[in-house]
């Protein structure tokens, strides 16, 4: 199945071998995954759990969306502007560039067409009705990031991508040329020629794999896309880590901060962020304006759809965070950002007398297995 992606090999696979990242098989965290950090108090969520129809896990009504194509004929008059497109997705305008993160426009993350987690709705705009972007980033390789489909579409301009260590492989085997790819490992550089554009790899605390049998054979990264003017930090996916108080000396400070706050389960262990741990996150990069990603498109857990950010309402005044949190497609400028206005309620709906379509398509399964991780 070709949206496997393929593994890496020859020079590639050398110089992930040399990464300090690299041990024995794969990549590694600084600190191990999951031995100490998992909430054992908690229960591995089953297979049946994460599969069911019950609780408020999609939407009862679709989601406004707002599009963004006439703002994009306009430069933003501070220099910075950021446009959500769902999930990871988010179009970066910083200093007369543009930059697209973890672009996905298929209808699941799952390498099936069939079967696997289906989006809520479409994206805000087609990829066809995209503008030239100058970069594409990608944090990692898991199907909510590296989406076929779109890669194959992508194929066909001369965009180049900066990428983590290894993740190339998927790239060029999918029809990106070589030349086009740029993969780093944390702490390094990618200039784009003849601009000021800089996006720099650096650490988060995840996973990577697209299969059964190659657990961490890509590294993962959060990424740091710096202009002229200014800097914004894309978290990618990640756990809490002190390894943030870093990025903040060696790459602040941040005009903005992206993080994610969905898809997260404490019996997990520390890979993902949540809106709790995103605030702390933030507070550690600098308090930067917080917009958060990785929620609103995808079933990926089995919190409700719209805790992440009803959570961040709450908590934010506590942290001093102010918060930047667009419809989708909205393109906003976070330095003209003052309030928050809770758009997604008007999703919600009476509790519906049929049971919600499952986010997999597939019927709950008999047994009672767990799910030892995410399956993003």
């Amino acid at each position: 199945m070709k949206s496997l992606g393929k593994r890496a090999e020859g020079l590639r696979l050398e110089r992930m071998r040399a990464s300090p990242r690299w041990a024995e098989t794969g990549f590694r965290n600084v600190r191990p995954i999951p031995a100490g950090l998992r909430d054992t108090s908690v229960p591995m969520p089953s297979l049946r759990e994460f599969l069911s129809r019950g609780g408020r896990r999609v939407p009862e009504a679709p989601l406004p969306v707002n599009d963004p194509r006439q703002s994009w004929l306009h430069k933003p008059d501070t220099g910075l502007r950021t446009t959500w497109l769902g999930h990871s997705t988010v179009l970066i305008e910083i200093d007369g560039y543009r930059v697209l993160t973890d672009p996905v426009w298929g209808p699941r993350a799952s390498p099936s067409v069939l079967v696997g987690p289906k989006r809520f709705q479409p994206a805000p705009v087609t990829l066809r009705d995209m503008p030239a972007v100058d970069l594409v980033v990608i944090s990692h390789d898991h199907y909510d990031h590296l989406d076929y489909p779109t890669i194959k579409v992508l194929a066909k301009s001369n965009v180049p991508f900066v990428t983590s260590l290894g993740v190339g492989a998927h790239l060029q085997a999918w029809g990106i040329a070589a030349d086009r790819i740029h993969e780093l490992d944390w702490w390094e550089d990618f200039k784009l020629p003849g601009t000021g554009l800089q996006v720099t790899a650096a650490p988060s605390q995840h996973f990577s794999g697209r299969g059964l049998k190659d657990r961490n054979a890509t590294l993962w990264s959060s990424m740091v896309v710096r202009g002229p003017r200014h800097a914004v930090f894309f978290s990618g996916d990640t756990g809490l880590t002190g390894e943030y108080a870093t990025i903040r000396e060696r790459l602040g400070p941040f005009d903005l901060v992206m993080l994610e706050v969905g898809a997260f389960h404490p019996a997990w262990g520390d890979i993902h962020l949540g809106p709790d741990h995103a605030l702390e996150a933030a507070a550690l990069l600098g308090n930067a304006p917080l917009l958060p990603v990785h929620w609103g498109t995808f079933a990926l857990a089995m919190h409700s759809w719209d805790q992440p950010p009803e959570r961040l309402l709450e908590l934010a005044p506590k942290f001093g965070t102010r918060l930047v949190m667009p419809r989708l497609g909205e393109a906003v400028q976070p330095a003209l950002v003052e309030t928050v206005t809770p758009w997604w309620r008007s999703a919600r709906a009476e509790q519906q007398a049929t049971p919600e379509e499952p986010p997999t398509d597939q019927a709950p399964p008999s047994a009672s297995a767990q799910v030892p991780w995410p399956m993003d």
